[in-house]
């Protein structure tokens, strides 16, 4: 799926909502898309790595850390000094933290590369390390910053986490399931995608946007990450050009599936997700009309 697709269903579901003005269908639609067919996804694409896997992706694995470091502490630091909403906090902090390395980085990484394999390398193993971080992060705001064992247990009963955390455990004792069981849970898990966008485009609420909300995410999730990756590791060829893409990208839909979960600002994330799409996708292709591939 390219990033015009998902702008699309993101649209679709925007009308949806005002055509059939009932809240029913679109609450159904994210229990299914989120409880089942994400889970099954998230547990099927992570249960298919292998140690192998793992210990080849050194240096990317590091800028994966540096970045998740460096948004969610910068982040953290921000909102404990200048951000009241304690839900808003939480939520600058995940949309900030996740960035969406797959449905948008894929198609912006192929602008530079011929080939993506270290964007999809960079993807994959930021999703292992954030899935289960922001959902904790959530978890903890959303109870009002209750004690760490509580915010794990309710981190927990979020059924992608579960199968997140489940699916690593399988590959680091080096358990590796059969194909018959991994492909269709990837397969049939991969329409939580379609949905979820579609459920997201129901909920976008333009009167909850607030511009001091993009200039905040724009920061942590794109731009400070842009200039520490540019100057950092500009000159080693493809990887650079992979992870550059993949740290500057808006928040993951996925991150937004979180704050919905525990209702963490939801409406007005979505609005700064689609709004911020926009913005990095315009700066990329522009970026790659100058750089070249």
């Amino acid at each position: 799926m390219d990033v015009y697709q998902m702008l699309a269903l993101i649209a679709l579901g925007y009308v949806l909502k005002r055509l059939i003005k009932d809240e029913r269908p679109f609450h159904w639609l994210n229990l299914f898309s989120t409880r089942i067919l994400l889970t099954l996804f998230v547990f099927g694409n992570v249960a298919s790595k292998d140690l192998g896997y793992l210990l080849s992706i050194r240096l990317v694995f590091l800028y994966v850390l540096l970045v998740i470091g460096l948004s969610l502490g910068l982040s953290y630091i921000y909102a404990r000094r200048f951000v009241g909403d304690e839900n808003w906090a939480g939520a600058l902090m995940i949309l900030s933290a996740y960035p969406n390395t797959a449905a948008m980085g894929f198609p912006i990484a192929s602008l530079f590369l011929s080939d993506i394999t270290p964007a999809i390398l960079y993807s994959t193993t930021n999703s292992l390390i954030v899935l289960p971080l922001a959902t904790f992060i959530a978890a903890h705001y959303s109870s009002g910053k209750a004690s760490v064992k509580n915010s794990l247990i309710k981190a927990l009963k979020f059924p992608p986490t579960a199968a997140n955390l489940l699916a690593i455990a399988l590959v680091l004792l080096g358990i590796r399931l059969p194909e018959w069981i991994l492909e269709p849970a990837k397969a049939v898990g991969w329409w939580s995608i379609p949905l979820l966008l579609i459920y997201f485009g129901s909920i976008i609420n333009l009167r909850e946007f607030r511009w001091s909300h993009l200039l905040e995410v724009g920061l942590f999730r794109s731009l400070i990450p842009f200039i520490f990756v540019f100057l950092t590791l500009r000159g080693t060829g493809d990887v650079y050009y992979a992870v550059l893409v993949e740290a500057s990208m808006p928040p993951a839909i996925m991150a937004n599936v979180i704050l919905a979960h525990y209702g963490l600002k939801a409406e007005e994330a979505i609005g700064v997700t689609v709004v911020l799409t926009l913005l990095v996708l315009a700066f990329f292709l522009a970026f790659s009309a100058l750089a070249g591939p």
